[in-house]
C-alpha cells in the first residue's frame, strides 16, 4: 500500500509502532521522509470512512486554533494519498490511512510522577476546550454506545449465557461481582440525560498523550480513532484508570494495583486547570461518577472479550483479558475504598 501514498517500497523502512490493542500501527522511514501508517481493524470500526473524516475535521479545527494562538500542542493530522484521499480501501488486503510523524516524541505506559500526570491532564483538557465551539454533531459515532454501561454489562450476560469458550466456570467470582454492582447503573441514569453533549477523546490513555523527549513537556494528543459525541466524565475516568495505578493494565501483581491519591490530585488539577470554565456543574458533579464507571466498565469489555474467545482485543495469551479484567476490577474496588478521600480533590 506504500506507493498509493508516493513511497517506493523498495525505499522504505517499516517497523511497528507502539501497542495498541485495536489496530495495526507502523512507523514508515524515506530518503525523504517519515510517516505512521495504520491499518484500521474494520472488525472493531465497521465505518472506518467516518473515523478518518472524524479525524479530519478535528484535525482542521485544531490548525485553525493553533493559528491563532488558542492552542498550543502539535497537531496530528491525516497524509493524503497521491490521489488526494483520507485513506486507502484494499477490501481484503486492509482498510489503511496514514497521519504524520512528530519527531522527538515519547510516549510512557505507567505514569512516575504527579508531574507527568498533571501535564498529561492539561494536553487532554487542553484537547477537550479548543473542541468545546465544535459542534459535536458533526462527528459520526464510530461505535455506537462506545461508553454505554448497561449495553456492556447486557453483552457480559449474553456472552455468560453462551459461555462458548468454556471459560465461565474460571472467571465465575468476577462474573457475581459486576452484576452486583447495580447501583451505579441508577446513578448514570439520574446524571446523564443533563449533561451536554460535547466532542470527547474517548481513549484517553497515558499512552495516547505524546511527550517532547528533549525536555518531556507535553507534545501533542494522538489516537482521534474514537472522538465522538459524549460526556467527558468519561474521559476524565479513562485518565484515573490509566494514571493512577502504578502497575500496567495487563499486570497481575494485584497487590500491587492500587489509586494513587497523589496522581489522582494531580490529574484534578491538570484537568480542570484548562476546563474549569467550560464544564457546567453537573458535569463536574459526574468526574467522580465517571471514573467510577470506566474502571468497571473496561473491566467488563475485557471480561466479555475472555469469554467470548478474544474476539475483540490483541492478546498475547489466552488468558489475556482475564488478567486485564481482573486488574481493572481490582482498581475500581480501590476507588470505592478511597471514595471519601479522593472525592475532595474534585471540589
Amino acid at each position: 500500500m506504500l506507493p498509493y501514498f508516493g513511497i517506493r517500497t523498495s525505499d522504505a523502512k517499516v517497523s511497528p509502532l507502539g501497542n495498541g490493542h485495536i489496530n495495526d500501527t507502523f512507523l514508515v522511514r524515506w530518503s525523504n521522509g517519515e510517516l505512521v501508517l495504520q491499518g484500521i481493524n474494520t472488525q472493531v470500526f465497521k465505518t472506518p470512512k467516518a473515523l478518518v473524516e472524524n479525524a479530519h475535521k478535528i484535525a482542521e479545527h485544531l490548525a485553525t486554533k493553533r493559528q491563532k494562538s488558542e492552542y498550543s500542542l502539535e497537531i496530528v493530522a491525516p497524509v493524503r494519498t497521491d490521489k488526494g484521499l483520507l485513506a486507502v480501501d484494499l477490501g481484503e488486503q486492509g482498510f489503511w490511512r496514514a497521519i504524520n510523524y512528530l519527531p522527538h516524541s515519547h510516549s510512557i505506559d505507567v505514569v512516575s510522577s504527579e508531574d507527568e500526570a498533571f501535564s498529561a491532564a492539561k494536553a487532554f483538557g487542553h484537547f477537550s476546550s479548543a473542541l468545546s465551539d465544535l459542534d459535536a454533531t458533526q462527528l459520526e459515532d464510530v461505535i455506537p454506545q462506545f461508553h454505554h454501561l448497561p449495553g456492556r454489562i447486557d453483552q457480559l450476560k449474553a456472552a455468560v449465557t453462551c459461555d462458548q469458550e468454556n471459560r465461565l466456570a474460571s472467571c465465575s467470582d468476577w462474573v457475581d461481582f459486576v452484576f452486583s454492582q447495580q447501583d451505579i447503573l441508577q446513578e448514570l441514569a439520574q446524571i446523564s440525560p443533563i449533561l451536554p453533549l460535547r466532542i470527547c477523546h474517548n481513549d484517553t490513555k497515558i499512552n495516547n498523550m505524546l511527550y517532547d523527549k528533549r525536555d518531556m513537556s507535553s507534545l501533542a494528543i494522538i489516537d482521534l480513532d474514537t472522538c465522538m459525541k459524549g460526556h467527558l466524565m468519561y474521559d476524565f475516568g479513562d485518565m484515573v484508570r490509566t494514571f493512577t495505578s502504578p502497575e500496567e493494565e495487563d499486570s497481575t501483581s494485584l497487590e500491587n494495583v492500587h489509586v494513587r491519591e497523589s496522581i489522582f490530585a494531580a490529574i484534578c488539577r491538570g484537568y480542570l486547570s484548562e476546563l474549569d470554565t467550560v464544564l457546567t456543574q453537573d458535569e463536574k458533579s459526574s468526574l467522580w461518577l465517571g471514573a467510577r464507571v470506566i474502571c468497571l466498565m473496561i473491566g467488563v469489555r475485557f471480561l466479555t472479550d475472555h469469554l467470548n474467545g478474544d474476539v475483540y482485543f490483541n492478546i498475547h495469551h489466552e488468558s489475556h483479558n482475564l488478567q486485564r479484567a481482573a486488574n481493572q476490577f481490582t482498581l475500581y474496588k480501590s476507588l470505592l475504598e478511597q471514595e471519601g478521600q479522593l472525592k475532595n480533590y474534585l471540589k
